[in-house]
């Protein structure tokens, strides 16, 4: 029995939980959301840093790797901007030779993508948000693409739009 892993990627801001939600719903997967075990390792009281982040991509690749087991579809969502994290998609999905696609969503423009971080507000107590200068120091060191990926500009579809393209893309049922 084998799984099938999407990892949907990209900058903070660019839609990736609101797609990753869609498209798990749409094909009865399991989503899995780096951002969301951020906050709970956060709200046990642990200090913020690079090691709660690395804790948060871990854990979900060890879930990730736990349902692509059983031969489910796990969707997950994470900025993956290294090389040391994509690394962790693919431990999770060659350990029991399941499918891996890479999505990569981007905003083509810098204004709309600034405006929409600017705005935004998730709802968390721990993780915050990131400021556009947090992101434009993220977009100067993003690892360029070592796999074969999935690129979608956001920056005039709906998420709706978005997730079915990313469906089509990957023939996702």
């Amino acid at each position: 029995m084998t799984g099938h892993l999407i990892v949907i990627s990209g900058l903070p801001g660019v839609g990736k939980t609101s797609v990753a939600e869609i498209v798990a719903a749409r094909t009865g997967s399991v989503h899995l959301s780096i951002d969301a075990v951020e906050e709970s390792i956060l709200a046990c009281g642990l200090p913020r840093g690079r090691h709660v982040g690395v804790a948060a991509y871990e854990a979900v690749g060890t879930m990730a790797d736990l349902n692509l087991r059983l031969g489910r579809k796990v969707i997950v969502d994470a900025v993956n901007d290294s090389e040391e994290a994509r690394q962790t998609w693919r431990a999770a999905a060659s350990s029991n030779e399941s499918r891996i696609d890479f999505v990569h969503l981007v905003i083509s423009d810098a204004l709309e993508h600034e405006r929409r971080v600017t705005h935004r507000d998730r709802g968390f107590a721990h993780v915050g948000e990131p400021t556009w200068a947090d992101v434009q120091h993220r977009r100067a060191s993003y690892a360029a693409w070592s796999d074969a990926v999935v690129d979608v500009d956001t920056l005039e579809r709906t998420t709706d739009e978005v997730a079915d393209v990313v469906v089509a893309r990957l023939s996702v049922r």
